[in-house]
């Protein structure tokens, strides 16, 4: 019976010590947790606290009444969507930009990186470097600018070149059957070389011992490549594959908005704009909501899924 009693006031106590361990951790390293609390105020003030608003989702929103005030309508505007004439158009095209976004987005930056680092020449690695992260710090809009003019059917380049080899100019902003192109190509001409960084830091943590032996013992740089660099960054990589992945359904709002027109919106309307436009141009506040709920849940699915299965096939997943 003493055994027993004793056992609470030992459990007790040793929670004790573990809470002063963890409150002198803190007191030492405060000046790491300063650093980091503007960050943690941003999510906390602009991630979290608007997920109050989500409940309208399932209410009948009137502003004069406010959140609480709306009455409840359960999942009304979920099934509206769900049976809307543009519920599969919506989901085809952002499923299909975001799959092809993947395939042709994801690997690009990498065979840049493994390339770039191959490169001994320091002024020509650096001229690439410059030219292939500039585009990065383009706006949105000045990008989609540039693509008006170089594909515009009467003054553009590109129209200039089709007819220079006897074709017929194309407009190519108004079809359909060109917008998912023209806007993945665009999107990985303005983001592959800042994407390659993280890889090229991760290659350059990688022992150049391994590169040697590899050397001595008769290997190509092919060879090298593939059997070190490659498995050298495989963790990083499979990482950023789950995070792209889990962000499929996000794809860029204002982008596909600014090329999009009347006569490509079957190929150019998605999840974001019927948003925008259910939301802020019919102030169907609710309404757009539930869409916009529903199109979050579906990528936090997407991302719990490809890391359960990394962590299954590999040692590197996110938890």
């Amino acid at each position: 019976m003493a055994d027993i009693q004793v056992q609470p006031a030992v459990q007790a106590a040793a929670g004790k010590k573990r809470k002063a361990l963890k409150w002198n951790r803190i007191y030492r390293n405060w000046q790491l947790y300063l650093l980091i609390s503007p960050v943690i105020a941003y999510y906390i003030l602009f991630q979290y606290v608007p997920m109050y608003g989500i409940q309208i989702a399932f209410k009948d929103f009137i502003a004069t009444k406010g959140i609480w005030g709306s009455p409840w309508v359960g999942f009304d505007h979920f099934e509206r969507f769900f049976h809307s004439y543009f519920f599969w158009r919506l989901m085809k095209n952002t499923l299909g930009i975001g799959l092809y976004s993947l395939a042709v987005g994801f690997p690009i930056p990498i065979i840049l990186a493994l390339l770039m680092n191959e490169v001994r020449a320091e002024k020509f690695k650096k001229f690439v470097q410059t030219v292939t992260y500039a585009p990065h710090f383009l706006s949105t809009v000045v990008v989609v600018g540039m693509m008006m003019i170089f594909l515009s059917p009467r003054y553009g380049m590109v129209n200039h070149a089709i007819q220079l080899f006897g074709g017929q100019s194309i407009n190519f902003m108004t079809e359909p059957a060109w917008f998912k192109s023209l806007y993945v190509l665009s999107d990985v001409w303005q983001t592959m070389g800042w994407s390659s960084i993280i890889y090229l830091a991760a290659l350059a943590g990688i022992d150049n011992q391994l590169h040697e032996a590899a050397r001595v013992d008769g290997a190509t740089r092919l060879q090298r490549i593939w059997h070190i660099n490659i498995p050298g960054i495989m963790p990083t990589i499979v990482i950023l594959l789950i995070l792209n992945i889990g962000s499929i359904m996000g794809v860029g709002f204002e982008k596909v908005l600014l090329m999009q027109n009347n006569l490509n919106l079957e190929s150019s309307d998605i999840i974001a704009t019927y948003v925008y436009r259910s939301g802020i141009q019919n102030a169907e506040y609710s309404f757009s909501a539930a869409i916009g709920l529903f199109n979050s849940v579906i990528n936090f699915v997407l991302l719990v899924v490809v890391n359960q299965i990394s962590r299954r096939i590999s040692e590197t997943s996110l938890w």
